[in-house]
């Protein structure tokens, strides 16, 4: 690796659009065979003449070694030279590349194919675990889809993804991949989403219902109506956000590459010093005594030791893991920046309805004022007809389940956090909390407390007609959730709810929350979110990344829930949790901090041993073979440490 290498999106670092083996089987192999060639004409040699004591001559020694360093040193010769020509001279090439030559010039033939013979095999051994690691990421999001099997009049022909419209039918075969999101056709289907969520637990889709891209099915031949072009779909924006991830670079990250780039011209200047400091000492004190020779070699050893090849690929490479085995869990970040900035989170404050709870509710009373009751349940569903919202959707299941016919609704307008305005049947229609009634002139009676269920409202012609009352249940998950974050030494865990106050306080004492704030409009969450983190506390906001835009935008992380297929949770959030299930917020505090940890561990450990090897070097009482080590050993260990955090199993 180069000392301004960085990953790409897909976690290869290329050093000026090189890697050694460029990622692929057959790179490898040519590259562990050349490496065979040089290692058994450097055991030869050496074994020639330590051994064997069998004198060749000097000419023909050197001849030997040439060619045993070759295989692995040419290719890396080759790269020092372009990136010269490119303007780049302080990079691990050409650093390697002068180490070599020079211990050619003073006779260290073995050494110099040493060097270049280790430095060779520890690039490709990285070369292939950052290769896994990006297999990894490649596999987890779906990169298996390749073709659609598409309607197309009588039969059924094969399309590229991008290729296929919305409304098309598509065919999707047990075992096969759901190339696009669409609405099922037919029965109910059974489909594996763990490629999207990294839940194991199949889930069964109703017919009409959504199934996206990425899901697997698990059962019988499942046909689709396609209700989103390719790059809209969800495994599209999944595969996009791991991809673009590793653009949003970490403090770490962008401190090392600052420091990369001082620090190579730095010490290679301090290597030149080395040499050219004693010679200069013994021109003006003849007495001391100056061997050229010995000078040159502390210093060559000086220059393999400064490459920061450790620092350089280990550090991004950690966030990338980290970042791939989020992924895993199903747990999207946007960013290495995101990742590090829930590691050091103190307050998380949820939203209520959707994110801790169902979101399911249903209606468990109806009260009603100068009107009967299945009419004040009729006029709420009609209202509500068109609206996504959960709390709609329960009013329109209760009159359904009477029977009640609903009646067209026009001139809608939404008003989020508080309420719907609309025309049915001529009548005009307020629906939603009591202080919206209350801003629209309406008289309210004071609604009882009761056990905080949530309540809605409504007036017709500017009459109040009553409200229902309706329930949500809580995740099976959302105690957990709660806990868990306060075992982790969280500061604080708030409710910012929308609902009653009454709700939210009953919700958050039911999950022992440190406080619970309730009836709050998107701007009154905003302001509180930003009140924290003006006293200097560290905010991770929880919610559905619609009605909280504002709140998710404002906090130092902003986590949507349940965002797999919702446009509006990935554009607002900083991370996406792809399930419903809130006790994935702990777990993503437990991968950023162990990555943290990794990250740690690296940069102490690399400038650790490097500094050691570096003094020793310059003392004289350590060879290149050690600045072998202290170079692509550290690396090696490096990038080892990095990639625990994708094989460790987080709970």
């Amino acid at each position: 690796m180069d000392t301004h290498c960085t990953p790409d999106a897909h976690g290869h670092c290329h050093c000026h659009g090189h890697t050694h083996s460029h990622g692929h089987g057959a790179g490898h192999a040519k590259a562990f065979i050349r490496i065979g060639i040089s290692l058994l004409m450097l055991a030869a040699g050496m074994a020639a003449t330590s051994l064997a004591h069998i004198d060749i001559g000097a000419g023909w020694r050197l001849a030997w070694y040439i060619l045993a360093f070759l295989p692995v040193g040419l290719p890396v010769m080759v790269e020092g030279w372009k990136t010269v020509r490119g303007g780049d001279v302080f990079n691990e090439f050409t650093l390697m590349t002068i180490a070599c030559v020079g211990a050619f010039c003073i006779g260290e033939y073995p050494e110099a194919v040493g060097v270049m013979l280790f430095y060779s095999l520890g690039e490709t051994l990285q070369d292939l675990a950052v290769g896994k690691a990006t297999r990894d990421i490649s596999r987890l999001v779906g990169d298996s889809v390749r073709m659609a099997l598409v309607r197309r009049g009588d039969s059924w022909e094969k399309e590229r993804p991008e290729n296929v419209a919305v409304g098309d039918e598509i065919e999707v075969r047990p075992g096969g991949m759901v190339p696009l999101d669409g609405i099922l056709l037919g029965g109910d289907a059974v489909f594996d989403t763990s490629a999207l969520t990294g839940e194991s637990a199949p889930r069964v889709v109703a017919s009409g219902g959504q199934v996206l891209a990425g899901m697997i099915s698990a059962g019988s031949v499942a046909r689709l109506s396609v209700n989103r072009v390719y790059s809209d779909s969800a495994l599209s924006r999944i595969m996009s956000m791991v991809r673009d991830a590793s653009s949003r670079k970490a403090k770490a990250e962008q401190f090392i590459r600052k420091f990369a780039r001082v620090y190579t011209p730095v010490v290679t200047l301090l290597a030149a010093l080395l040499v050219a400091v004693p010679a200069l000492v013994a021109m003006v004190h003849p007495a001391y005594h100056y061997v050229f020779s010995d000078w040159l070699y502390r210093g060559l050893v000086f220059l393999v030791v400064s490459c920061p090849c450790a620092l350089v690929i280990s550090v991004p490479l950690s966030y990338f893991a980290g970042i791939g085995a989020a992924s895993r869990r199903g747990i999207l970040f946007k960013g290495g920046n995101y990742l590090e900035a829930i590691a050091h989170v103190d307050t998380v404050a949820f939203d209520k309805t959707g994110t801790l709870t169902e979101g399911r509710f249903h209606v468990t009373a109806v009260h009603s004022s100068g009107i009967d009751g299945d009419m004040l349940l009729k006029l709420l569903a009609s209202a509500g007809q068109s609206s996504s919202h959960p709390v709609a959707a329960a009013v329109a299941d209760a009159a359904a389940s009477k029977g009640l016919a609903l009646t067209p609704a026009e001139h809608v307008t939404e008003h989020p956090g508080k309420g719907t305005e609309t025309e049915v049947g001529g009548r005009k229609v307020l629906s939603g909390n009591l202080g919206f009634l209350r801003s629209k002139g309406v008289e309210c009676p004071e609604v009882p407390a009761g056990d905080g269920n949530t309540i809605v409202a409504c007036a017709v012609d500017g009459v109040y007609r009553g409200y229902v009352e309706m329930a949500d249940t809580l995740k099976p998950d959302a105690r957990e959730a709660v806990s868990r974050l306060r075992r982790l030494g969280i500061r604080d865990v708030l409710l910012l709810s929308g609902d009653r106050k009454e709700a939210a306080e009953r919700v958050g004492e039911s999950l022992g929350m440190t406080a619970s704030y309730g009836a709050l409009l998107p701007d009154g969450k905003a302001r509180i979110v930003e009140g924290l983190r003006k006293d200097g506390r560290k905010v991770a906001f929880v919610g559905d990344g619609f009605n909280d835009a504002p709140v998710l935008a404002l906090s130092d992380v902003g986590i949507a829930m349940g965002g797999l297929g919702s446009e509006a949770a990935v554009e607002s959030a900083d991370v996406v949790v792809e399930t419903d299930a809130p006790s994935k917020v702990a777990e993503a505090v437990v991968i950023a901090r162990f990555t943290r940890r990794i990250v740690r561990e690296n940069i102490v450990g690399a400038i650790a041993v490097k500094a050691v090897i570096l003094v020793l070097g310059a003392l004289g009482d350590v060879g290149l073979w050690a600045a072998v080590f202290a170079d692509v050993g550290v690396a090696l260990l490096a990038v080892a440490n990095s990639m625990r955090i994708l094989w460790r199993r987080y709970r």
